[in-house]
């Protein structure tokens, strides 16, 4: 176990590391220069004296070489150091930290809404007899992933905002300003919750130990919620450092269309302003996020599956994520 959770911490480590790395050189390979954008108002044309620019430029460090400002930057980052905004002079920490609190209440609302709803469309849907109630449930998934989520927020902007005034517009002042966005958000993430979970229960049911478990008299509603259920989770807990990232990068959008303030806007305006150390420091945290919740999930899965530990998973079971058509054969 120790051995396990060692390896796990340096793969963490690593991605760290590589996310940090390649997220400086592609910025440093950004054709603009952002001092200059930043001295000239944003890029509006004004002019601007050669030396102030060159004071700018050594102030952050962008007169060094590039090995020299990686480096800097690098053993600034490990000690919490992100450095500061070219366009506000703001720390990048303290920039990101006062949008962290908007990004944060969204992205937990839409995960709780996504797991709840994904999870019990998945388990109904693989659960039910009824064949035309199955292929309805299972069909509204690959529906929910295809789905734009701009478009979804926009639709729900106009019915209940415009068209019945049931939440804010805008904003995020209110608790009721993030139903709204949340549920933009939980409905790609929701989606994806379900199609795995559904093959996975799909998977499991036709594992031999559900036959065993029938023929010793368990009900299919044991069977379903005691055993298969809890097997199947573990596709599903794979995904879900992924699902948090994807819950971070569509917070970009979401909070665009909802005019919310959070890593969301900061993200697409240190962008526009090509601000480096902000955009470089939403990279390392949402690496961070991703690297965290990836490693609590690898501390999750023994006490799920020690056969995962041991390296004894079969291949049956590691390939659950596989699409499948439900079939009568996958029910007890």
């Amino acid at each position: 176990m120790a051995r396990y959770l060692t390896l796990r911490v340096l793969q963490a480590i690593g991605v760290l590391w590589a996310a940090f790395t390649v997220s400086f050189i592609v910025l440093f390979l950004l054709p603009s220069d952002p001092v200059s954008l930043a001295a000239e108002g944003g890029g509006a044309g004004t002019p601007v004296d050669k030396a102030a620019i060159a004071e700018l430029q050594a102030r952050y460090g962008l007169d060094q070489p590039v090995w020299e400002q990686y480096w800097t930057a690098l053993t600034h980052a490990v000690r919490g150091d992100l450095g500061f905004s070219i366009s506000t002079g703001q720390t990048v920490t303290g920039a990101i930290a006062a949008a962290i609190p908007s990004t944060l209440a969204l992205a937990a609302t839409a995960l709780a809404l996504a797991v709840g709803g994904g999870g019990l469309l998945a388990f109904l849907g693989v659960y039910t007899r009824a064949r035309w109630l199955r292929t309805l449930l299972l069909s509204l998934p690959p529906l929910g992933v295809a789905v734009p989520t701009f478009w979804v927020g926009l639709i729900l902007l106009q019915c209940f905002s415009f068209g019945l005034p049931v939440f804010p517009a805008f904003g995020d002042r209110t608790p009721a300003a993030v139903v709204l966005p949340a549920i933009t958000l939980a409905i790609p993430t929701g989606a994806v919750i379900a199609q795995v979970l559904a093959n996975s229960l799909i998977s499991t049911w036709r594992e031999p130990f559900v036959e065993v478990a029938a023929t010793k008299g368990a009900s299919r509603w044991y069977i379903h919620t005691r055993h298969v259920f809890r097997l199947a989770t573990v596709p599903t807990l794979t995904i879900a450092g992924v699902l948090v990232g994807e819950l971070l990068a569509g917070s970009v959008v979401v909070e665009t269309v909802f005019a919310r303030a959070g890593v969301g806007r900061l993200t697409q305006t240190s962008v526009l302003s090509q601000d480096i150390p902000v955009v470089q420091g939403v990279v390392v945290l949402t690496s961070l996020v991703y690297v965290v919740v990836t490693l609590a999930v690898d501390v999750v899965y023994p006490f799920i599956d020690p056969r995962i530990v041991e390296g004894k998973r079969s291949r049956g079971e590691s390939a659950t994520t596989k699409t499948e058509a439900p079939s009568e054969e996958a029910h007890v």
